[in-house]
Parts: C-alpha cells; sequence; structure tokens
C-alpha cells in the first residue's frame, strides 16, 4: 500500500521550492527584485527543470538541432526564403518544435493544451528552421481581454472559441538576431493561419458543451514575459498596426509550481477525494485550478499568484473586431497572406538590421545546441 502524501511534509516543500526560485513570501509571492534581469533569473529554475524532465528527448535529438544549425555568415538576408509549415506527429518538423520549444526559451516549456496548431517558420533558402508558434486554446477567463473587447459572460465560451492563445512565438538564432520575431509575430494574422483553422476544426463539436461553432479564426492574444515586449512594438502591414497592446496581467501561473511538486499535489487531491480529471475537454485553466485548490485545502494563500505581470497583445484578425463581438456586425476580415507579411519585414527590419548591426553574423545556432548538449552532460 503507498504511503499517503504528508500534508506539512508537501507544505512544506512547496514553501521551500518557492523561496529557492527567489520569491519572497510575505504572506503574499513577490520577485525579491522587480527587474527583467532578476524575472530572468527565477524562470531559469523552472526552465532547467524541463530540460531534465525531458532530457531523454533532448538527448536523443540533439543531433537533428545540430543538422540543421546555422551561423549567421552563411545567411545572406535578402535571400532568406520563407515558408509556414505545420507541424504534424511523427515529422522532422515536431521534433525541432519540440526541441528548441524546450531548450531555447526564456519561460520554461509547458504542454500545450486543447485546440492547438503548430507552425514552424522555415527559411528554405538556406536550409534552417526560423522559427516557432504554438498556438492552444485560450483562457475562458481572461479579464483584461473581456474588458477591452467587450465579452460578456453570457457569450464569452462563443467568442473565446474563436480565438487562440499563442504560447511560444519568437524566431531562432541567428534570425532573432535580424529582429526574426517581428517576422513570426506579424505572421499570427495571416491567411495562411486563419484558412488552416477553418479546415481544422470545421464540423468539429466542442467538447464541453457539444455544440457545433464557426470555426472562424477572429483574433489570437500573447502574453510576453516580462511586461511590454520590443518583439511586438511597431508591428504594421499596409500602413495599419497588427497588434494592440491592451494592458498587464494579474500575474498569476503556474510556471514557478515545478511538475514534480504538481504532481505530488495531485496525488494529495486525490486522497482528498477530489476530481483531478486532467487532460482533452477540461479547459486549458485546469492546472491552475487544481494547483489553487490543492493551495487551499494546504492553508497556503493563493500562490498561483506570483507577481511577475505580463504585457498582453491582441491581433485581431478582423478589422472590426469590437463592432463583430458588441454589436452583431459582419467581420471585415484581414487581407493578409504570408509573402507579403515576409516581404514587408525584410524591407522594414531585417535588411536595416544587417546592415547596422554587424555582429549577428557571429549569431551560430550550434553554439546553443552545444551548451544544452554540456548541461545535459553535467546535470
Amino acid at each position: 500500500m503507498k504511503n499517503k502524501i504528508n500534508k506539512e511534509e508537501l507544505r512544506k516543500e512547496i514553501i521551500d521550492h518557492i523561496l529557492s526560485q527567489g520569491f519572497k513570501i510575505n504572506p503574499h509571492l513577490r520577485p525579491a527584485e522587480n527587474t527583467k534581469e532578476y524575472y530572468r533569473e527565477i524562470h531559469q529554475k523552472s526552465k532547467f527543470d524541463e530540460i531534465n524532465i525531458h532530457r531523454d528527448f533532448l538527448t536523443k535529438n540533439i543531433e537533428i538541432a545540430g543538422q540543421y544549425s546555422i551561423s549567421g555568415n552563411e545567411i545572406d538576408p535578402k535571400k532568406i526564403d520563407l515558408e509556414l509549415r505545420e507541424v504534424t506527429p511523427n515529422s522532422l518538423e515536431v521534433k525541432l518544435f519540440l526541441w528548441w520549444n524546450i531548450a531555447w526559451w526564456s519561460l520554461p516549456y509547458v504542454r500545450s493544451i486543447g485546440r492547438q496548431m503548430r507552425f514552424l517558420l522555415w527559411d528554405v533558402e538556406h536550409d534552417a528552421p526560423f522559427g516557432l508558434i504554438g498556438l492552444q486554446s485560450a483562457p475562458l477567463s481572461q479579464r483584461i481581454r473581456d474588458k477591452h473587447l467587450g465579452i460578456t459572460k453570457e457569450d464569452k465560451d462563443y467568442w473565446v472559441n474563436m480565438s487562440m492563445y499563442a504560447q511560444r512565438v519568437g524566431a531562432l538564432p541567428p534570425y532573432n538576431e535580424l529582429l526574426g520575431g517581428k517576422m513570426v509575430a506579424s505572421a499570427l494574422v495571416s491567411n495562411e493561419i486563419r484558412d488552416r483553422y477553418k479546415e481544422k476544426y470545421e464540423n468539429r463539436t466542442t467538447i464541453m458543451k457539444k455544440r457545433n461553432l464557426p470555426a472562424n479564426l477572429m483574433f489570437i492574444t500573447t502574453t510576453s514575459a516580462f511586461g511590454k515586449s520590443s518583439m511586438y512594438d511597431r508591428l504594421t502591414y499596409n500602413g495599419g498596426k497588427i497588434n494592440k497592446f491592451i494592458g498587464y496581467t494579474e500575474g498569476s501561473g503556474t510556471f514557478h509550481i515545478s511538475e514534480e511538486l504538481y504532481g505530488k499535489m495531485v496525488l494529495f487531491l486525490g486522497e482528498e477525494k477530489v476530481s483531478t480529471k486532467r487532460g482533452y475537454g477540461t479547459g486549458p485553466s485546469r492546472k491552475l485550478k487544481l494547483i489553487d485548490c490543492a493551495l487551499k485545502r494546504l492553508g497556503i494563500p493563493k500562490y498561483t499568484y506570483h507577481n511577475i505581470q505580463r504585457g498582453f497583445y491582441l491581433f485581431p484578425l478582423v478589422k472590426n473586431i469590437k463592432e463583430v463581438i458588441q454589436k452583431g456586425e459582419e467581420p471585415v476580415w484581414l487581407n493578409t497572406s504570408f509573402t507579403k507579411i515576409l516581404d514587408h519585414w525584410k524591407n522594414r527590419w531585417a535588411l536595416p538590421r544587417a546592415k547596422r548591426f554587424k555582429k549577428w553574423k557571429n549569431s551560430n545556432s550550434n553554439d546553443y545546441v552545444n551548451g544544452i548538449e554540456k548541461v545535459l552532460i553535467g546535470s
């Protein structure tokens, strides 16, 4: 018979884990310092926890990551030619997407939930991965989003099911040094992503309410890791803005709770006769709710509030998104082809950057692959 989870030991383990990451508790959580550099340090422990959890996958596929690595001095910015590849099971793209998703980002890897679409931007001219887009179901409740768009409680699930949350958006080295992140972010509003969403979710029945909703992707939301983001700043197409910064999140989440601790909290809830059903159909906020429930039963304050506020961005795929939601107007769809977005990015961002910032040529994705290999060997 398994030993029961000791309530006091689990409580102490959670508090010790949070303190070890650089948070203060008095009585709520707060970073010890309020700078972007310190926020990055806080996220590092969670990031390397995820690297350790996925060490077998990372080790097994490190040769593939190295095979498709590239240095800046091998790239001619004028010849960058991108295509949007959807990530499919058992493909080269899925291995590269997951490898870089875990290894590259400052924010720790989190498994996608609910509806999801993943894309790898690929430089066909230089035969190298350029950047990643990871889309998943948006949270049902998001105060800042709902207030800005005028989404009511009664209609919330309808409109949220016509949106996605961009969990991963960004360029890989060395393209990030050419402001490739701006290209990846701009691609969120491309016709190709909207069309693929319609193809994938047309005539799909929703899991929770068993309804057939229109498969219209009307807007995408995302958050930046450390407040406002220069990557999302000044994104334009045909003279108009692509996105809108609408404020800051309330500073809640689960990144600071390790997967090991989360597993123990789920076991504890099971012993407390609380339903711990997870997976598809339980909603994108299920992990947050389970952790919050466990903390309450352990007599711990709301440690799901880490008080690191993310910048919140809206990417409408409809010109009149507020009028559609609030007044029932017919949507006026954007017409933004991936190819034209690429041309705009090269002329507006990549080529001027390449001329004035020569250090981009020294950037090499293989250096990062080698760095991760050393971490895997040393850990």
